[in-house]
């Protein structure tokens, strides 16, 4: 039988693909040597890489947004006429290779300002065309390979590639660049010329240095407005799930009261009646009953709200404010320094407890607010009860001392906003015209839960 066809005889099939951690686990066990040869190699690969990498706008001012653009485009038309000058001027070449040469060498801080490593080897081609071109020119005691415009006009370039890869391909950079200044001058420097192997060392070495320490610079800048931003945030969410968990539990005294009258009612309503039906009986025990149950779901949330803030233990059992105390709120505003008027307009009535609680608290954290931020101001307080709705609006004129400074201002007004958009109400807050600040609020008499709101007891249940 042929070997080819007998099928006992294994066939040849594609090499198994190593994993990424079968590839680290080969560079380990490869030793140092081995990690080096693959940093050397990613380095080889990023010098190759012409990928696009445009320049960023300078975040401020903004109006000056595009001035480092404008001023490479300048630098590059500028070094194009210098280098056509040192060419026919110093080493007497002429004609259109000049121009072109010339344009190179601009082009390629243009194209740097977008492709790095483009403009990169764009610029090193220029610079080994022009040593070429001028090899055969070169008098007593002027430079080569670089011209003196040249070794300045690649300096941008690889300022412009420090600035946008790792430090690692930024070195490599500057040792091809050096690199290709000795061996020029090693093998193919014409007689008499002089050396611009030492000021082509310094001044690369020197804008390799630079390009690596604004890039650190602008990445530390960067990641620390990323770190606030997301503490901003952070802030603002822990100061609003503080705030709900407050609402909640303030909430529970107001709904367990009334869960509580609910049940007792519904005990002893039996014994208002004569001779009533079983049925009737029945009724009211499963109404008894759902009250406790709710009454008892309360209590276990309201207990896991206060296990986690154990300082508010001395507050637990005292009653929720209401707008009745509403003087004695002004008169310790007043005495911590704040000149307070309080106008009321309507007929004042009693409202519902959350309304009363929320509006209490509003005008209770409006004027904690003046404190804070509006020292020696005057402060205006006004209630008016509407027909359907209670309007609450406390403004302060401009402070008349320095305000000192206070971290995480303005969250506040979540709180705020959180209570009245529970009710089915609206806040607004900013500046007046007239310097100040002011706060208003909107509160129905009889609160609805707005379209896309979960209900108060069930957001107590939630939280």
């Amino acid at each position: 039988m042929n070997e080819q066809s007998d099928p006992t005889t294994p066939v040849p099939g594609p090499a198994p693909v190593p994993t990424a951690a079968e590839s680290v686990a080969g560079e380990a066990a490869r030793g140092p040597r081995g990690r080096t040869s693959a940093s050397v190699r990613g380095v080889v690969r990023d010098l190759l890489d012409l990928r696009s990498d445009p320049l960023p706008k300078m975040s401020r001012p903004r109006w000056l947004a595009w001035l480092p653009h404008v001023v490479l485009v300048y630098l590059a038309v500028s070094l194009r006429f210098l280098t056509v000058d040192q060419l026919h001027n110093h080493y007497g070449l002429n004609g259109t290779p000049v121009q072109w040469l010339s344009l190179l060498v601009g082009v390629s801080i243009v194209v740097a300002v977008r492709w790095p490593m483009a403009g990169f080897w764009l610029g090193l081609t220029a610079a080994g065309l022009i040593a070429w071109a001028i090899h055969d020119h070169v008098g007593q005691g002027q430079t080569w390979p670089w011209l003196p415009a040249g070794i300045f006009g690649f300096a941008p370039v690889l300022l412009l590639v420090a600035l946008r890869v790792r430090p690692p391909v930024t070195i490599g950079a500057v040792f091809v660049a050096i690199a290709f200044t000795g061996l020029a001058e090693g093998f193919f420097k014409p007689e008499h010329s002089g050396t611009s192997a030492p000021g082509a060392i310094l001044l690369f070495g020197f804008t390799g240095l630079l390009g690596y320490a604004l890039r650190a610079t602008r990445l530390a800048r960067t990641k620390l407005v990323e770190q606030e931003t997301l503490t901003e945030e952070e802030r603002a969410r822990r100061t609003l799930l503080e705030e709900r968990s407050r609402i909640a539990r303030e909430l529970h005294d107001v709904v367990a009261h009334h869960m509580s009258v609910i049940s007792i009612q519904a005990q002893v309503a039996p014994y208002l009646v004569e001779n009533p039906s079983e049925e009737l009986k029945e009724n009211l025990a499963g109404i008894r009953a759902n009250a406790v149950e709710a009454l008892t779901e309360l209590r276990r949330v309201l207990g896991v709200l206060r296990s986690e803030h154990g300082d508010e233990s001395a507050d637990l059992h005292h009653p929720q404010p209401t707008l009745a105390e509403l003087g004695g709120l002004v008169d310790n505003v007043r005495a911590a320094g704040l000149e307070v008027t309080t106008e009321i307009a309507g007929i004042r009535r009693p409202l519902s407890p959350g309304v009363e609680l929320t509006a209490y608290r509003i005008v209770q954290e409006a004027l904690s607010n003046c404190l804070r931020h509006a020292p020696g101001a005057r402060v205006e307080v006004g209630i008016a009860y509407g027909p359907r709705e209670l309007h609450l609006c406390v403004a302060n004129s401009a402070p008349t001392r320095a305000v000192p400074p206070s971290i995480g201002a303005g969250h506040g007004l979540l709180g705020m906003r959180e209570r009245a958009g529970m009710l089915g109400g609206e806040l607004a807050a900013g500046p007046r015209p007239g310097g100040g600040y002011e706060v208003s609020a909107v509160l129905p008499m009889d609160p609805v839960a707005p379209s896309g709101v979960v209900p108060a007891e069930t957001k107590e249940k939630d939280v």
